[in-house]
């Protein structure tokens, strides 16, 4: 049974590919690159035949997924752009993605093309997760060396100070959400009652409990406006809790280190030294469980939309909740912070929106699962301080803009990148 609550599309990213070969009009190249912080990241460039020497290149990253072959570059490359599927540190692996240090990487993607290939203007295709990720590297970029971010929300130093970070020309931001963290604030169970002991439900706060107005699956829900107000208060009230977990982690391993440089602490007894350099080496790991409960994913008229019943992850968000998988499952506490605290992350595009003033252009997709229109496309929209921006809706498509029923598996990219490429082609010409 567990493995049929999962989906396919979402969890072995089976639609993130080319929908067509480019065999026949594109080179592919890996890549290999440094970062300022001397990590190496790998992604794969794209180069259309007829423009062997492109000038605007599109780069497409995600801070987990690979979107090394994203489904939109087969589209581009034909038109003759360059594309980058410019994979992150922290590909498939949330446990110690932090966001500050993600931003590290775009730069020597971006560094890289203006340096060694030529470009002369780079567009970020932020898909998904994606557009949290550009929009906070963008805020970040625009700043002078001195303005930008000293240290993560968990208290690390970053050099951002030191990294050269050129900004993007323009921004295409498609199906997505305002920040992993804010996703985190719409789904997490505030039902339960104790971190450690994850079965301990509150029943007056369970969404799932037929008490509180849920119906069956797959029976659409329609929850009393109180009880959602009560549960989106005690979601953030989670939220903080673990967010205090967290930076009592970090301070248990502060102490340590304090300890480890304190004068004479080399002629310390060894049972101190020992202890104390536990404590300053420990990476303890948070495991937050029950993240499957957004009221969205059972109840649409809240935001709504003529999506389906359930999530991206699983068509039983019910029972899911209980599962292994789900949305930031396990985390270090600088992760936890970074990423998927929605009180505490950076990667938050009301936050870094209003830095955005290029071209921009936001997609839609009416029957996406996890991304719904007031809760995050027109909240985004509404954010970017462009005054070149664009909305795209596009009613009928999901989240990866799969094709449905007998449709060409292109169908949903060719119908998506026809009306980007028009964007594109009149703000950025080859």
């Amino acid at each position: 049974m567990a493995s049929r609550l999962l989906s396919s599309t979402y969890w072995r990213a089976s639609w993130i590919r080319f929908r067509e070969p480019v065999k026949d009009f594109a080179d592919c190249e890996p890549l290999l690159l440094t970062t300022h912080d001397k990590v190496q990241v790998r992604g794969l460039k794209w180069t259309p035949r007829s423009n062997p020497r492109p000038k605007v290149a599109v780069i497409a990253a995600h801070p987990r997924v690979d979107f090394s072959q994203h489904y939109a570059f087969p589209a581009l490359l034909r038109a003759g752009y360059l594309c980058v599927g410019a994979n992150m540190r922290s590909l498939n692996n949330d446990v110690n993605c932090v966001h500050e240090q993600l931003l590290m990487d775009i730069a020597a993607y971006v560094n890289w093309l203006k340096d060694e290939c030529g470009v002369e203007k780079v567009v970020w295709l932020g898909n998904s997760g994606g557009g949290s990720l550009g929009c906070f590297y963008q805020q970040q970029a625009k700043l002078s060396p001195g303005e930008r971010l000293q240290r993560t929300p968990a208290g690390k130093p970053v050099p951002l100070a030191e990294v050269s970070m050129p900004a993007f020309d323009a921004m295409m931001i498609s199906a997505a959400h305002t920040g992993q963290g804010l996703i985190i604030n719409e789904t997490i169970d505030p039902s339960v009652l104790d971190e450690h002991n994850p079965m301990l439900t509150d029943p007056a706060l369970d969404m799932y409990d037929p008490a509180n107005g849920f119906k069956p699956a797959p029976q659409w829900t329609h929850y009393d406006r109180d009880f959602i107000a009560r549960y989106r208060k005690a979601q953030l009230a989670r939220v903080a809790r673990i967010d205090q977990m967290a930076h009592a982690m970090l301070a248990e391993r502060d102490r340590g280190e304090q300890l480890c440089n304190m004068p004479g602490f080399e002629s310390a007894p060894l049972a101190l030294q020992r202890s104390a350099m536990q404590k300053a080496t420990f990476t303890p790991v948070l495991v937050t469980y029950r993240t499957m409960a957004n009221p969205h994913y059972v109840d649409n008229t809240i935001d709504p939309t003529p999506r389906g019943y359930g999530s991206l992850l699983s068509d039983r968000p019910d029972v899911m909740n209980f599962q292994l998988l789900g949305f930031g499952r396990l985390q270090t506490p600088d992760a936890w912070l970074s990423t998927w605290s929605g009180l505490s992350s950076n990667a938050n595009i009301l936050k870094t929106g209003p830095s955005v003033t290029e071209p921009v252009v936001v997609v839609h997709a009416g029957r996406d699962l996890d991304v719904y229109p007031h809760t995050h496309s027109n909240a985004i929209f509404n954010a970017l301080s462009s005054q070149d921006k664009t909305f795209l809706d596009f009613p009928n498509r999901l989240h990866y803009f799969e094709p449905e029923g007998d449709e060409p598996e292109n169908a949903g990219a060719l119908e998506q990148m026809t009306a980007l490429l028009a964007w594109l082609e009149s703000r950025c010409p080859l």
